[in-house]
């Protein structure tokens, strides 16, 4: 892997978002609203509820850290998008960069413009709101990790869905994490759910650390086991989005569909 190419695809995003205010809001308005809304909303939960129970950590962290999910899947998807709305994604591959390159690139810019987001949501939601994250003890640590490898797997599948289907398939894409988030337990144990979304559940990593930190809010026993089948299964899902992405794209070169994000083509 030539690490100078990588970095060109992590430059070239860096360009893109720091010459555009519009580009730029994105990255951290809509978790300050998300802090804001459901911040407010635990104080209120805090004055109304039973003495002893802090909704906070229980659901303003769980918000939080599925929100931290969403920066990472959506960093990589609209990187992706760029060098699609830009009809420059044919140009990329027309030099000696490779696929495994071009998708580190689009991981690494991912983590560069989430830590935006990342810090407005920090300051937030520790000053403001006086969550402290220190409350989950080490087990935050497994289920950040976990969060993050299935943020960066999801986002790569949604990429490889409109690498196949085409440009305008990337409304598709923005719905994933509100269609995931019933199945994972963000707020809730997935026991609540209907028999076929707890199995559903079962293959989603991220269920397993919301559990884990559902458990240590509430003073119970954290499944270990389950916080090491979840990364597990978090790897995999990444070995395999990189294959999907990778077979996606030689077929669509092998077929001539790549030709669809031509500039020549669309003008």
């Amino acid at each position: 892997m030539n690490f100078t190419r990588v970095f060109a695809i992590v430059l070239r995003q860096f360009y893109l978002v720091s010459a555009s205010f519009a580009r730029f809001m994105p990255l951290f308005i809509w978790v300050a609203v998300d802090v804001v809304m459901w911040g407010f909303l635990t104080r209120y939960l805090n004055t109304v509820a039973a003495a002893g129970f802090n909704f906070i950590p229980a659901m303003l962290g769980a918000i939080l850290l599925w929100d931290f999910f969403i920066r990472i899947m959506q960093g990589i998807t609209a990187a992706f998008f760029e060098d699609i709305w830009s009809h420059n994604f044919l140009n990329l591959f027309s030099t000696p960069i490779t696929i495994s390159e071009y998708l580190t690139g689009l991981v690494v810019s991912s983590i560069t413009n989430s830590l935006v987001g990342i810090a407005v949501m920090l300051f937030l939601a520790v000053v403001v709101f006086g969550l402290s994250f220190l409350s989950y003890g080490l087990v935050i640590v497994p289920c950040l990790l976990i969060l993050f490898m299935f943020g960066i797997a999801l986002g790569i599948i949604a990429s490889a869905i409109v690498l196949r289907l085409g440009p305008a398939a990337e409304w598709f894409i923005w719905p994933i994490p509100a269609i995931v988030s019933p199945f994972v337990g963000v707020l809730y144990p997935v026991t609540i759910l209907p028999g076929w979304m707890q199995y559903v559940s079962h293959l989603l990593p991220p269920s397993y650390a919301f559990a884990a930190l559902r458990a240590t809010v509430v003073g119970g026993a954290v499944f270990w086991p389950g916080l090491f089948i979840s990364i597990a299964l978090a790897v995999l899902y990444i070995f395999l989005s990189c294959k999907l992405f990778t077979s996606t794209y030689r077929h669509a070169v092998r077929t001539g569909l790549i030709a669809r994000y031509s500039a020549e083509s669309l003008s």
